[in-house]
């Protein structure tokens, strides 16, 4: 069980509970815990949900598959991190998306039944989940807003100023290429190769294959305006 701690500890699910605590109220529900190999699909777009996930190990990506047969990432997950708990008591009930592991995964399921028995018995764990969906509403609303931004630019400064933010480091550390980059922006990678380079020209980023950094963080700001 102490594998399963470690990866709770760091679950926004379980804040605030020590490992006895966390490995008690798990033990009071029908858990299960699947193991994926690397590309193995976990959910496909509209296949039914009964529970939500936990990451105990590797990494899952959600993809959005279009009929042209394109395939888009636009989420990463791993250990700790939740998925479906905004979904599981919806009136449709069905993944929104596709979700595929990275490499060697474990996941662990807890049944929506036993979300509601936990959310009733235990306060600290209600507060907790309504944190978790408080938080996914956000998530979705910057990602509307940066969907109104017209430009490749808007796209990338808020991106850039929103790193920025939760990191407090002017050099933002990419996790994914280039291609997961553009896809994220709804653009070509070649587009955004030379809209960042017309931002390094125009003195606003410098970057490398890892890295960009922010120069002019006023100037960044005055592109979503």
């Amino acid at each position: 069980m102490e594998y399963i701690y470690n990866a709770l500890k760091s679950c926004s699910l379980f804040s605030g509970f020590n490992e006895e605590e966390a490995i008690s109220t798990l033990s009071n529900t029908n858990y299960k815990i699947s193991s994926y190999k690397k590309g193995e699909i976990i959910a496909l777009e509209d296949d039914p949900i009964s529970s939500i996930g936990i990451v105990l190990e590797g990494t899952i990506e959600v993809q959005k598959n279009y009929p042209s047969g394109k395939t888009v990432t636009i989420n990463r997950m791993e250990k700790g991190n939740v998925f479906g708990e905004a979904i599981i008591f919806s009136n449709k009930k069905t993944y929104p998306s596709t979700i595929v592991s990275s490499n060697a995964t474990k996941i662990l399921f807890i049944h929506e039944n036993d979300i509601l028995k936990l959310c009733s018995s235990n306060s600290t764990f209600l507060n907790n989940f309504m944190k978790v969906l408080s938080n996914r509403i956000l998530t979705l609303s910057k990602i509307l807003r940066d969907l109104s931004y017209q430009t490749i630019r808007q796209k990338i400064s808020s991106f850039l100023l929103n790193e920025y933010k939760n990191k407090k480091s002017l050099t933002i550390t990419l996790n994914g290429s280039r291609q997961e980059m553009a896809d994220q922006f709804g653009t070509t990678r070649p587009s955004l190769s030379r809209e960042l380079i017309k931002m390094k020209e125009d003195g606003l980023i410098d970057f490398d294959r890892k890295t960009i950094t922010i120069l002019d963080i006023e100037a960044l700001e005055e592109t979503l305006f």
